[in-house]
This record gives structure tokens, C-alpha cells and sequence, in this order.
């Protein structure tokens, strides 16, 4: 499935500069259970379409989401998710389960802004077996006007077409400083 927002001209240079990137952040017994399972000739002739349909899975729901969908984490991670967001700061590290990351992470950003954030670009969605790397950049508009922009690489390991894990890097200067210079709204009685 080919998505609107997902070009495809400069994808084989960029694949090449990041898959090492990326291989390189998969711990070792999950490149020895990869290399273990490349050896079957059944998980060979498997994998491309696992891949494909994880890869398929990943770019509905950001097409979902690019066109005003509200339910992209609901839809495609499992409930026992672990999310972590890499970096430094208050809100970078590992949250267990789509709830813990929901209420500590999502919902103290997102009450902050009068607009939601919407991918406005996903430049590259790659995926070898069960895991999916997405680059994308987002935007939204605080609750004070101003304009709230970020690039993202989320990297997702799926079983059953549902994240199970996610890695995230992103700038957490501009989302701290939402959090920061936009008070969380009062609660209406």
C-alpha cells in the first residue's frame, strides 16, 4: 500500500545512511535471534511479507492521523506497550503500558496545545521483519498561539500488528518548552 505522504525519491540513499543507524540500536540477542531465524528457509520466505505487512500497518495509521484521526496510539500499540523516549530531561525515559505513557507523557503535552499534533511529513517508513522506523516531522499550536514543530524517528517492534516496543527520539527542547510557557488548563466545573 503506497501512502500519499510517504515519498519515495531519495529512499535508497537515505536507507543506506540509516540502516546501520538502526541495526546498530537493536540489542545482540535480537541480532542473533534475526540471524537464527534467517537460517529457515520458511522464516526467509516469511519475512518480506511480515515486513510489508507491518510497514503497511505503520503508514495507514499515520494517514489516519495526517488526516485528523484521533486514535493512532489507541489503534497501534498494545496495551502493554513500552515506550522510551531517548534523551535527557523530565519526560525522557521508559514508560510501561499505553496508560503510564498516555497520562505521564502524551496527556501533560497535549492539554497544552489548541490543536493537536499532526504529521505533517513522513519521509521514510522501513521495516525488515517486526520492526518499523518512521522519520517524520510534526506540528501543532500551543494554547498560546505559538507554533510547536519537531522531527521525529520513532522505531517500533510490532507482534500481531500492534507496537509491543517503541523508541523515540525527537528535539525535547521545543516540547519541554511547551510544557513550560503553557499553564495546564483549569478544569471546567
Amino acid at each position: 500500500m503506497q501512502s500519499a505522504i510517504v515519498p519515495r525519491r531519495s529512499a535508497r540513499r537515505w536507507h543506506r545512511a540509516i540502516v546501520p543507524l538502526i541495526v546498530g540500536l537493536i540489542p545482540l540477542s535480537m541480532t542473533q535471534t534475526l540471524h537464527a531465524e534467517s537460517t529457515n528457509a520458511r522464516a526467509v520466505s516469511l519475512e518480506p511479507q511480515l515486513a510489508e505487512h507491518n510497514r503497511a500497518r505503520v503508514v495507514e495509521a499515520f494517514d489516519a492521523w495526517a488526516k485528523g484521526g484521533n486514535r493512532f496510539f489507541d489503534d497501534l500499540l498494545s496495551p502493554s506497550v513500552r515506550w522510551t523516549i531517548r534523551g535527557s530531561g523530565p519526560y525522557a525515559g521508559t514508560y510501561v503500558g499505553l496508560e503510564d505513557f498516555v497520562t505521564r507523557a502524551v496527556r501533560p503535552f497535549s492539554s497544552r496545545l489548541s490543536t493537536p499534533v499532526r504529521p505533517v511529513a513522513v519521509h521514510h517508513v522501513f521495516a525488515q521483519g517486526d520492526d518499523v522506523a518512521v522519520h517524520w516531522d510534526g506540528e501543532a499550536r500551543a494554547r498560546d498561539g505559538r507554533p510547536y514543530r519537531n522531527s521525529y524517528v520513532w522505531i517500533f517492534r510490532m507482534k500481531d500488528g500492534r507496537v509491543s516496543e517503541a523508541t523515540a527520539f525527537l528535539d525535547l527542547v521545543p516540547y519541554e518548552d511547551v510544557i513550560r510557557r503553557v499553564p495546564l488548563p483549569t478544569p471546567s466545573p
